[in-house]
């Protein structure tokens, strides 16, 4: 068995700090992020977008931005919000992440811009 390799994140720490899924990868590019959306949309789950501050990326509670979009099959609808959200908040982090009516629970979620760490 390989090695476990210890990512050095650390509270005291706000730019070492490791969340949500692919967190401990590069940060995705525009391709990467819309086969993520292209994926939400196919599986029929509600996209939705929020945003935090860096410094408060550990707390439970992101700001919502606008309502989840409901039924949305437009990916390129789903991106254009993801990126009004960046443009009104550049320093926050921005997730997305997709609702799954049927488990009623989040299919996924995922940071796809990194604000401004301190």
């Amino acid at each position: 068995m390989s090695e476990m390799q210890d990512y050095k994140s650390r509270v005291s720490d706000p730019a070492s700090r490791k969340f949500e899924t692919f967190s401990y990868l590069p940060a995705m590019t525009t391709e990467q992020i819309r086969k993520q959306v292209e994926y939400i949309v196919k599986k029929g789950w509600n996209p939705a977008i929020e945003h935090t501050e860096p410094e408060h990326l550990m707390d439970n509670y992101w700001y919502m931005w606008k309502l989840p979009m409901f039924g949305e099959t437009n990916v390129d609808a789903v991106i254009k919000e993801a990126e009004a959200c960046h443009k009104a908040n550049p320093n926050n982090h921005i997730r997305l992440l997709a609702y799954d009516n049927f488990k009623q629970s989040q299919g996924t979620n995922m940071v796809i811009f990194r604000g401004k760490t301190v």
